[in-house]
């Protein structure tokens, strides 16, 4: 298994849009990139840690690529919003990579690339590319939110699928 991590605003949406794709076998949704120790929903909130809302992916590399998992991330969020998504405002909310290793720095870097050539948006794609840190596993009340909420599935509801 293979790992990925993204910020792409309230961790809620892309955990049941990544729960929904075939080949990804897990996620966590939780905190990175700041500089507190076990930052909390409210402190990360109250912009005191410096931390991005994630979704921290496991994936099987032979039925999806991290390419993929770069199409999906780029499509369920804005990535010329800077510190914000939709009505959420703060840095918590950024769009940001976080890459693992190498090969994922230099795949989001040309994903990232390709899309900002590709004229979808006139503004500018300000999603960051940063080294993995520490992952803080959010609160459980944070997990499969939208799930335990019932809500219809994303995938299902668009394409009928998984």
């Amino acid at each position: 298994m293979a790992k990925a991590t993204f910020g792409a605003g309230c961790f809620w949406h892309p955990q049941q849009v990544f729960d929904e794709v075939e080949g990804v076998t897990a996620t966590l949704v939780g905190y990175m990139g700041g500089t507190s120790l076990k930052p909390t929903y409210l402190a990360v909130c109250n912009s005191a840690t410096g931390h991005a809302e994630v979704v921290q992916i496991e994936y099987d590399p032979d039925q999806i690529s991290y390419d993929q998992l770069l199409d999906i991330f780029w499509d369920i969020h804005d990535p010329t919003q800077h510190n914000r998504q939709g009505p959420d405002v703060g840095t918590q909310y950024r769009s940001v990579i976080f890459v693992h290793d190498v090969e994922q720095a230099v795949a989001a870097r040309a994903s990232k690339e390709a899309l900002s050539a590709s004229g979808k948006y006139r503004a500018e794609i300000v999603t960051a590319i940063e080294p993995a840190k520490r992952f803080w596993e959010g609160e459980d009340y944070h997990q499969k939110y939208f799930e335990r909420m019932n809500r219809p599935g994303i995938i299902a509801r668009l394409f009928g699928a998984k």
